[in-house]
């Protein structure tokens, strides 16, 4: 007689290798049954609406304690992550905004602080859909909603002034060498490897603290990390994908023309939220227990 596996042990300590294509399977299912490419959609409207005022607004705080040029090299590299053809473009126009600060206003001030907060906003909304089981029991007090996104936006800032500090570290390195059994060895190079490997696991860590913090309730911080790793891998993978396809098969520059940029932001942005909700869809399966016993998966 076999044992089974420990009933008391977490859904994701059962999921062996030989369970993770049905696993994969069931999430992928609850997935489209949550509507989850129509919330992807909205949270990419909303992220290409937020993208600019964001960087925009973190360049306005930030640059008081650091140097302008800097912050923006910072932001540029973070934008390569997120996308990776159009980053130089974001970049140039959150410069050109700006140059232009002080004619602002407050009143421009508060609507740029407002489109800033929607895409945070609206992935909250998407989050509740994917973990609608949890919504069912706990509720959320509105100002918390209002202050999450707020709270993210600090977190943002504060990674961005420490990859600068850092990256400013490790450029002196480019000049340096050590002597090491009897060669020579040059550093030039180490602060870009280094600077790319902070940014990967930089946006692992934030996505983890977006599955910490966006659904309602207490989330498993192994749960969420193993979400937060999963998904920083796939959009890692997918952009890498996405410049190549564009680059060596797309049209997109005849089709669309002028609204060609927009069109591969948007684009881009469509499956980095489909990336994240689906990293969500993965959580809220293995807080629901779907893998059985007998490594079947439960239909509900």
């Amino acid at each position: 007689m076999t044992s089974s596996p420990d009933r008391n042990s977490s859904p994701l300590q059962r999921l062996s290798p030989s369970r993770a294509g049905a696993f994969v399977w069931q999430a992928l299912k609850s997935f489209r049954r949550n509507q989850g490419m129509l919330l992807s959609g909205a949270v990419a409207y909303y992220a290409l609406l937020s993208i600019v005022p964001l960087m925009a607004l973190l360049l306005i705080a930030l640059s008081h304690v650091m140097d302008e040029t800097a912050l923006t090299a910072t932001v540029r590299s973070h934008l390569q992550l997120v996308v990776p053809m159009y980053a130089d473009t974001l970049t140039n126009q959150v410069s050109a905004f700006l140059k232009y600060r002080q004619l602002v206003g407050w009143i421009g001030l508060l609507v740029v602080i407002f489109f800033s907060t929607m895409a945070f906003t609206v992935l909250e909304n998407a989050m509740s859909v994917i973990f609608f089981h949890r919504v069912n029991i706990h509720r959320r007090h509105f100002m918390i909603s209002a202050l999450i996104p707020f709270a993210f936006i600090l977190l943002v800032g504060s990674g961005i002034l420490v990859v600068t500090l850092v990256s400013g570290a490790l450029q002196g390195l480019d000049q340096q060498h050590v002597y090491l059994l009897g060669a020579t060895w040059q550093l030039s190079g180490l602060s870009g490897a280094a600077l790319y490997a902070l940014g990967v696991i930089g946006l692992a860590l934030l996505l983890t603290s977006l599955y910490l913090v966006m659904p309602v309730g207490r989330i498993a911080f192994r749960h969420a990390l193993a979400g937060g790793i999963i998904a920083a891998l796939l959009w890692e993978i997918s952009r890498h994908l996405i410049v190549w396809y564009f680059t060596q098969l797309s049209l997109v520059n005849l089709v669309y023309g002028s609204m060609t940029t927009t069109v591969v932001v948007l684009f881009s942005f469509e499956i980095a939220a489909i990336i994240v909700l689906f990293g969500a869809q993965i959580i809220a399966e293995l807080e629901q227990g779907q893998v059985t016993d007998s490594g079947g998966m439960r239909t509900s």
